[in-house]
């Protein structure tokens, strides 16, 4: 194996670890921020709950103010019906009485009903302050890891940069430039060859390249997706093997409420998975780094059906893929996305491509198989 090869893939290596690290340190503010979110959710239901108490003892202050009032009305009125001369004012001063009183007994009902939720108050407040408490240690817990996980990944990030740039004197200046401009695009710039494919894009390479990377006497790239091609003899499969029948694809449903897609030309991105998720009356649209499951951007949403919410993703080169997670759980990944949803996405593209590769050739020979009749019609 050449020295440059060598070192590229080890440089390759160094710049993974590099962008799980930059990658990790940038999501432990996130989850502290998230807790913290949590945190100011808990502590606005306990200012909730409080000024509800308040709100309740204020009500029962107003309501026993009144009812003192209604019994000195009372009071006022009584004496009043002892120096009354008819019986028509007699009368006045008796209704007055009773609905004072009525006044009263509704305002005593309303405390009793206060009382009754104070008890159910009370248990809310304690709740949330105990609630409060915890979160509050836990988010200092998590701070306090944050800054070790931190320090710890800032150190290592230190020791990879190092390594890193002494990988980058030891591989030739153009090379270099080749390595990180396809990288930069396709997140990783050199890929290894198996069984005659780019294990990088899953293209099948021609013959004469295949023969040039298995001989390993100089550089060469991928006519697909230009990255450096390296062979390794110890993954080499056994040509002698007997061959094994290939699994028929199952094919995603076309009306399914989650599509994966895979394009090889998205912008500036190269090659990526986009998942659409439709549900109720909108949809909504990750995208993926093909080879790296990075997660690329912020998830969008928009109104409607994926198919009439996205029509610019939708193009010609988009191959529909099988794969359904949840959106909770797609959640969870987080940045990136794990190896096995990456594996079976991976999988599949490429059960995808040679089925394609297989028609293909199949109406090749087809055609091939019907030009003699041709010829012999035309010679007729």
């Amino acid at each position: 194996m050449l020295p440059d090869i060598e070192n590229l893939l080890q440089l390759q290596e160094a710049d993974r670890e590099i962008r799980r690290l930059n990658e990790e340190v940038a999501a432990l503010p996130k989850r502290v921020a998230a807790i913290e979110a949590k945190l100011a959710g808990t502590k606005a239901e306990l200012d909730a709950a409080k000024a509800a108490v308040k709100a309740d003892e204020a009500s029962r202050r107003k309501y026993e103010t009144a009812i003192q009032d209604l019994q000195g009305k009372i009071s006022k009125y009584r004496d009043q019906s002892l120096d009354v001369k008819t019986n028509e004012q007699y009368k006045a001063l008796l209704h007055e009485i009773q609905f004072a009183e009525q006044e009263i007994r509704g305002n005593e009902d309303k405390i009793l009903e206060l009382m009754v939720n104070a008890e159910a108050r009370d248990k809310q407040v304690k709740a949330a302050e105990a609630e409060l408490k915890a979160e509050a240690a836990e988010i200092e817990k998590e701070k306090a890891d944050a800054r070790e996980r931190t320090a710890e990944d800032e150190k290592q990030l230190a020791e990879w940069n190092g390594k890193r740039d002494k990988l980058r004197s030891g591989v030739s200046q153009d090379l270099l430039r080749h390595y990180e401009r396809v990288s930069k695009f396709r997140g990783f710039g050199i890929a290894e060859v198996r069984d005659q494919k780019c294990m990088g894009c899953q293209v099948m390479l021609r013959p004469q390249t295949y023969n040039e990377v298995r001989s390993g006497d100089h550089i060469v790239f991928c006519d697909s997706c230009q990255r450096v091609l390296y062979f390794n003899p110890a993954h080499e499969i056994a040509m002698d093997r007997a061959p094994q029948p290939a699994k028929r694809r199952t094919h995603p449903k076309s009306d399914a409420s989650q599509a994966w897609f895979y394009r090889p030309d998205y912008g500036e991105e190269g090659e990526v998975f986009l998942v659409f998720t439709n549900s109720k009356d909108r949809s909504s649209r990750r995208i993926y780094a093909t080879h790296t499951g990075r997660q690329l951007g912020d998830t969008l949403i928009r109104e409607g059906n994926y198919r009439l919410s996205f029509p610019e993703d939708l193009t010609d080169s988009a191959i529909r893929l099988n794969g359904h997670w949840d959106e909770e759980e797609m959640d969870m990944w987080g940045a990136e996305m794990p190896m096995t949803a990456l594996d079976a996405l991976q999988a599949d593209l490429r059960a995808a491509q040679a089925e394609f590769l297989s028609k293909d050739h199949s109406h090749s020979k087809h055609e091939q198989a019907e030009a003699p009749t041709s010829e012999h019609t035309a010679a007729h």
